[in-house]
């Protein structure tokens, strides 16, 4: 059974946002969900027209009910998963597995794997391109790399070079265009869809190390998810044209372009800045809602304009043998999980 804890942030705006009335208070309301199970974590991803969120775990990926926090299925078999595409048209469910260099196509009702293709190093990123119809990978390869998939079958249907080894969260305009951000040479590169060939590149300073993204096709503009300062770009000239302020460990970016709200998850101070769009080029963050240390990345259902984030939590490291010298950097011992807080954002 799941704990659930309840906790409601009331934020206070002077101006209007999401479609509340001038001068009133839009309320947050945060909860969390213990779903337990074994593993770390790195993307979330939810598929609207069920309300299901994917939640991977190193090993394994969650299903659980974005309305009530319940688990519905756990798909086995991904080792070192990423994230999850999902392809609701085709029907089909991706997962990006690092471990044995692989993706898994599964099926969306049954969860059954489909068939595993054979990638290569680097596995990270994974979206799902409704306007081109295709599953995109993003790997942190030498160089990284760009993937495109056909979401009926499988099958590779593009490899694109990158200028970094570390391409992060990618987004299409329904144009032609994939954007990808580059992580370590703090860029926006842009992809053709019809050539599959990488286009542009464009230095985003000041952000430093572009992760989440995502485009909204009413203004043309994109948003690259950084730690400290995140920005917006105008999707036709490359500029920067607005930054904003928020925290660090950042993972991932949702956007709800109905309520013109981006959530920004900072996993260093644990929360999530919330900003408004007020403009093309103008935009004002009315909140900083509390979540879990740690929790990084996030997704946003676009049909109940609710956004859910996932943490695992750990207890104690154990004590390193007699004599030993103390682990450092990833090397370190990590404790047991002792809770798996799904967060959800209403």
């Amino acid at each position: 059974m799941n704990q659930r804890f309840f906790l409601t942030l009331v934020v206070f705006v002077a101006t209007a946002v999401g479609g509340t009335i001038l001068g009133q208070a839009p309320a947050f309301k945060v909860e969390k969900f213990d779903i337990k199970g074994d593993g770390g974590t790195d993307y979330v991803a939810v598929e609207a027209a069920t309300g299901r969120v994917f939640v991977s775990r190193s090993t394994h990926v969650m299903v659980v009910e974005g309305a009530t926090g319940t688990v519905l299925f756990d798909i086995q078999n991904t080792p070192g998963v990423h994230g999850a595409g999902i392809a609701t048209k085709a029907g089909h469910l991706f997962t990006t597995n690092s471990g044995d260099q692989t993706v898994s196509m599964l099926d969306l009702k049954t969860f059954a794997e489909i068939k595993r293709i054979k990638i290569g190093p680097g596995l990270d990123g994974i979206m799902y391109d409704e306007a081109d119809d295709k599953i995109i990978l993003t790997n942190h390869s030498n160089p990284g790399t760009l993937w495109a998939l056909n979401p009926a079958t499988g099958d590779v249907v593009a490899t694109v070079e990158l200028e970094d080894r570390l391409p992060e969260g990618a987004a299409a305009d329904g144009k032609g265009h994939i954007f990808v951000n580059n992580e370590g040479t703090n860029t926006i590169q842009v992809i053709d869809v019809k050539t599959w060939k990488a286009i542009a590149s464009w230095p985003i300073a000041p952000c430093d190390g572009p992760t989440g993204i995502a485009y909204d096709k009413a203004t043309n503009r994109i948003f690259s998810g950084c730690s400290g300062t995140s920005v917006v770009v105008d999707a036709t000239t490359g500029k920067v044209v607005a930054s904003i302020k928020n925290g660090g460990r950042v993972d991932a970016l949702g956007w709800d372009p109905a309520k013109k709200l981006m959530y920004i998850p900072n996993g260093q101070e644990g929360n999530v800045t919330v900003v408004h769009q007020d403009s093309a080029d103008k935009y004002t963050v009315v909140a900083t809602v509390a979540t879990v240390a740690g929790a990084k990345t996030i997704c946003v259902d676009t049909n109940t304009h609710h956004v859910y984030l996932f943490q695992p939590e750990r207890g104690p490291a154990p004590a390193p043998a007699a004599g030993a010298p103390p682990p450092t950097g990833r090397g370190r011992a990590q404790g047991p999980v002792i809770a798996g807080w799904f967060i959800a954002i209403r």
